[in-house]
């Protein structure tokens, strides 16, 4: 997977082709360097240079001649103070390299990427480094980041839930081969895939909150085919996009919707495929509403009560959803 990352930054040259849009940066004819790539390259470790400060480091990669305190830079690209406040840097530029912690350095190179007025950011496992408590802070910036700035990303990771949180498009890579791509929700949802039969296996989707205040403390959030009851989230309102993270362990079927139950969520849908797991469990994918047009789930259920039920493909069930996450904004 770095290997992928280093060959479009030019760092390594593998066979094949490379482009960005409609400029080609390799085929069998050219082989842009990197020097003339406009790429921005956020490493494992965060490589802040010792002798300069927070300041000093994000204004490194930026073009000479560019604003030290505020503005764009010339020839364009992200403003210092836009980036600062987004990564949340302000009372921090001041401070030496080691005077931050691990993710407050990984927010600068962060920063540096940024400043340098790349089209293409590229990640190579940027908070493999960091402990949980450092990924919890970070998460955040990122999420605004790739929601914020119009700049496609390459992000490389190993841990599925940073990709549940950030990724629009997964590409699934094993021994340097693909072995799925796609949009995230469909990779996640595809029984073909290694992702769906894990036991933390899982599909995001994009809603839209529907209701702000539905009482109780609850909002309603709209998704394809469906629609759920979740707690409110600070500060939402009426049409913003959130992104849902639905387990397959928290969904279970049932032939009607059942009505003294503590579950909230039990939309229909329709029954798309099933597969064997395992010795005592079926992995099924359905697809919300009525008439199965909605976004695909997985549901896990035992073979037992799959025969007991009688269900088949192509069959209207309820999906009782135990429990229903919210991750980071949804893309638009």
């Amino acid at each position: 997977k770095t290997s992928v990352l280093r060959a479009a930054a030019g760092l390594t040259r593998l066979d094949g082709r490379c482009a960005l849009g409609e400029e080609i940066w390799q085929d069998e004819a050219r082989f842009v360097p990197t020097h003339r790539r406009p790429i921005g390259y956020v490493f494992q470790e965060a490589s802040l240079f010792p002798h300069l400060s927070a300041r000093g480091n994000l204004l490194f990669g930026a073009p000479k001649g560019g604003a030290p305190k505020g503005g764009a830079p010339k020839g364009g690209g992200a403003a210092f103070d836009e980036i600062v406040a987004l990564l949340g840097l302000g009372a921090l530029l001041e401070r030496a390299p080691q005077a931050l912690s691990g993710g407050e350095r990984q927010r600068v190179a962060l920063g540096r990427a940024l400043l340098s007025q790349p089209r293409l950011l590229l990640l190579d496992e940027p908070m493999s480094a960091l402990d949980a408590a450092a990924k919890a802070e970070i998460l955040p910036f990122l999420e605004r980041l790739l929601e914020t700035m119009a700049i496609p990303a390459l992000y490389v990771s190993h841990d599925i839930a940073e990709i549940e949180r950030l990724a629009d498009h997964l590409v699934l890579m094993r021994a340097g081969r693909i072995v799925a791509s796609g949009p995230l929700d469909e990779v996640q949802s595809d029984p073909a895939s290694p992702l769906a039969s894990a036991r933390e296996a899982a599909v995001s989707l994009s809603a839209r909150v529907a209701q702000a205040d539905a009482g109780d403390g609850l909002m309603t959030l709209a998704a394809a085919g469906a629609e759920f009851l979740t707690p409110r989230a600070p500060g939402a309102q009426a049409g913003d996009r959130l992104r849902l993270r639905i387990a397959a362990g928290d969904v279970s079927l049932a032939r009607s919707a059942a009505r003294d139950a503590t579950i909230l969520n039990a939309p229909p849908a329709r029954i798309v495929s099933a597969t064997p797991l395992n010795a005592a469990e079926t992995l099924v994918v359905l697809r919300l509403g009525e008439a199965g047009e909605g976004a695909r789930v997985l549901a896990r259920v035992t073979h037992r009560s799959w025969a007991r039920l009688g269900f088949a493909p192509g069959e209207r069930v309820h999906a009782q959803i135990k429990g229903v996450a919210l991750m980071r904004p949804g893309a638009e």
